[in-house]
C-alpha cells in the first residue's frame, strides 16, 4: 500500500491494477483476515470478549448496520472508534472532491465532470483511514440540512447558477463521510422528522435533497449508539427506523471487579508526579470498583439511567489527588493511599448517579457517602471475616478484636486525610491489640500498607455496629458506640456516615 500512495493519476492507478471496494465489503474482509491470524480487533475493551465483541464482528461479516443499545459509560462509542481499524490504511479520492468520491465510480457532478475532461490525467490523493470516521452527537438541535445537505445561496449566487443546479448544493455531514463509517451517538435524542430523513440512506443507500432529482448512491458504515428506550424520556428510536437498523446489540457493565479495574487502569489519566508520589494499593483499587458495583444496586440510584465506568475513573483520579495534595503540604516524599482519602471522592461521585426520589430526598452528598460505606460493608469481610457473628464469637480470634473494640470505652480516635504519616501512624499504633492482629493476619503487608489495613479494620468495624463512626468537618472519628449514641447531638458539625 505504501507505494500505491505514490500515484498520483487515474492513469497510473488503473495500471497499477488497484480494485475499490464497497466499505462493507472493505471491514469484512479486513476482519476475517485479522479472525484467521488470532488478532484481536477490540483490544482496548474488555469484559466483552465472550458477549459484545462476538455479536459485533457477526455484524460486520454480515455487511449490518449497527445500533449499540446500553447505559451510559459501556464504552459504546469506542467501540464504534475502535472499527478505523478495519479499514484499509489508505484509499484513493478524486482530489478535491467533497465527498471522497472513488475514481473508478465517481458519484459527485465535481469528479464526474472532471474525469470526463482530465481523463487518465485526474489527479488523485490518498485517504487515511483515521480521516474516514465521522461521529456526530444526535441533539434536538439537529437539522436535516446538518446531516445529508441543502441548497447554498451563496455558492448558487458565486456561481452565478440556478437553484435546480445540483452544483449549488451544500454537502452534510453524512454525505461527506462517504467510503466511511458514520457514526451517529444518543439516536433517540434525534427528532422524529430528522430519523426520518435516514430511511431511504439505510434501505437504499442513497440520499435526496430538497426537490432535487439528483440521487447520490452514498458508501457507507453506520454505527448508531442509544441508551434503552425505557431510559430516556428525551426521545426514542421511531420504529421504521429501528426496522431498517440490521443489528442491535446489547452492551453491559462489567461483572466482576477484576474486569473493572482493568478498565479503570486503562482509562485514568495520572500525571508523572502523582505516579511518582502516590503509591494505591490493591485494596482501594477493589474499593473504588465496589463503589460503582454498590451504586448499580442502591435503592436510591436510578437504575435505569445506570452508573457510567466514567465514575471509578473520576474517582481513582480524586482519590489520587488528595493523596498527592496531603504529600505537597506535608513536604514528604511518598505516600500510601488512604480510606480517608477515598472518602474525598465524593464530589466525583455525586454528579455520576441519578436518583430516584427517595435518593433526592436524602440528598446527593449523603447517597454518595452511603454508596462509599456499602463499598467497605461488602469487602471487608473478605479481609476479616469474623465481623459477620463476632458477638456470638468466644474464640481466642474474636478476643483479638474485642480487645480493639474495649479500647473505645475510654478512648477516640481521629482519622483525618490530611494527617502527616507519623500523625496517622500514631493514631493507628496506639489503639491497644490493633497492630498486633493486623501484622498476625497480613504478615506479608508491606508496612505501609499495614496501616491501611489498620484504618479499614476501623470502618469495619463501625459497619456492623461495633464502634461509632462520625463524619465531622475535617475529619472521621471513632468512638465506643454506646457513647456515640447518647451524645450524637454533642458537637456541631457532626454527621452520622
Amino acid at each position: 500500500m505504501s507505494d500505491l500512495t505514490q500515484i498520483t493519476t487515474l492513469g497510473e492507478l488503473k495500471k497499477s491494477g488497484y480494485q475499490s471496494k464497497k466499505v462493507k465489503d472493505e471491514l469484512r474482509d479486513n476482519l476475517l483476515g485479522k479472525l484467521k491470524s488470532k488478532e484481536q480487533v477490540f483490544k482496548e475493551i474488555h469484559g466483552y470478549e465472550d458477549t459484545v465483541i462476538p455479536s459485533i464482528e457477526r455484524a460486520i461479516l454480515a455487511k449490518h448496520n449497527i445500533n449499540l443499545l446500553g447505559l451510559r459509560g459501556q464504552a459504546k462509542t469506542k467501540i464504534a472508534r475502535l472499527m478505523v481499524h478495519l479499514l484499509d490504511e489508505y484509499i484513493p479520492i478524486v482530489k478535491g472532491s467533497e465527498i471522497n468520491d472513488d475514481p473508478f465510480n465517481p458519484i459527485s457532478f465535481y469528479a464526474k465532470e472532471l474525469i470526463l475532461h482530465e481523463g487518465d490525467k485526474t489527479p488523485i490523493t490518498w485517504l487515511h483511514r483515521e480521516d474516514r470516521y465521522t461521529e456526530k452527537l444526535a441533539t434536538p438541535d439537529v437539522s436535516i440540512a446538518d446531516l445529508i445537505g441543502d441548497i447554498d445561496p451563496i455558492k448558487a449566487a458565486n456561481l452565478k447558477l440556478d437553484y435546480s443546479d445540483e452544483r449549488v448544493i451544500h454537502f452534510g455531514l453524512i454525505a461527506r463521510a462517504n467510503r466511511g463509517i458514520f457514526v451517529i451517538n444518543e439516536l433517540p435524542d434525534l427528532q422524529a422528522r430528522i430519523q426520518v430523513s435516514l430511511f431511504n440512506i439505510l434501505q437504499e443507500g442513497d440520499i435526496q435533497i430538497r426537490g432535487f432529482k439528483l440521487r447520490l448512491p452514498l458508501d457507507l458504515q453506520f454505527v448508531f449508539t442509544a441508551n434503552p428506550e425505557d431510559y430516556t424520556n428525551r426521545g426514542s428510536i421511531i420504529t421504521p427506523l429501528k426496522d431498517r437498523i440490521q443489528s442491535q446489540i446489547m452492551t453491559h457493565y462489567p461483572k466482576n471487579l477484576t474486569l473493572a479495574r482493568e478498565i479503570t487502569a486503562q482509562e485514568v489519566k495520572l500525571s508523572p508526579l502523582q505516579k511518582e508520589l502516590v503509591i494505591v494499593p490493591e485494596l482501594l483499587k477493589d474499593l473504588l470498583e465496589q463503589i460503582a458495583f454498590e451504586a448499580r444496586k442502591s435503592e436510591y440510584v436510578d437504575a435505569k439511567s445506570g452508573v457510567s465506568a466514567r465514575l471509578t475513573i473520576a474517582a481513582y483520579e480524586n482519590m489520587v489527588s488528595s493523596a498527592e495534595r496531603r504529600c505537597i503540604i506535608n513536604e514528604e516524599k511518598i505516600t500510601t493511599a488512604r480510606v480517608a482519602d477515598l472518602m474525598n471522592v465524593v464530589p466525583a461521585l455525586v454528579g455520576k448517579i441519578e436518583m430516584v426520589y427517595e435518593g433526592e430526598q436524602e440528598g446527593a452528598v449523603n447517597v454518595a457517602y452511603a454508596i462509599v460505606q456499602a463499598a467497605i460493608r461488602t469487602l471487608v469481610v473478605n479481609y476479616f471475616p469474623e465481623l459477620k457473628d463476632l458477638k456470638k464469637n468466644k474464640t481466642i480470634e474474636a478476643e483479638k478484636y474485642n480487645l480493639i473494640i474495649n479500647s473505645f470505652s475510654n478512648n477516640v480516635v481521629d482519622i483525618e486525610s490530611d494527617y502527616t504519616d507519623q500523625v496517622y501512624q500514631e493514631e493507628l499504633t496506639n489503639i491497644p491489640g490493633m497492630k498486633e492482629l493486623i501484622e498476625s493476619k497480613f504478615k506479608t503487608l508491606p508496612k505501609q500498607e499495614q496501616f491501611l489495613m489498620m484504618e479499614f479494620l476501623l470502618h469495619g468495624l463501625a459497619e456492623y455496629s461495633l464502634l461509632g463512626r462520625k463524619r465531622m468537618e475535617t475529619k472521621l472519628r471513632f468512638n465506643d458506640l454506646f457513647q456515640s449514641m447518647l451524645y450524637s447531638n454533642e458537637e456541631e458539625n457532626e454527621e452520622d456516615f
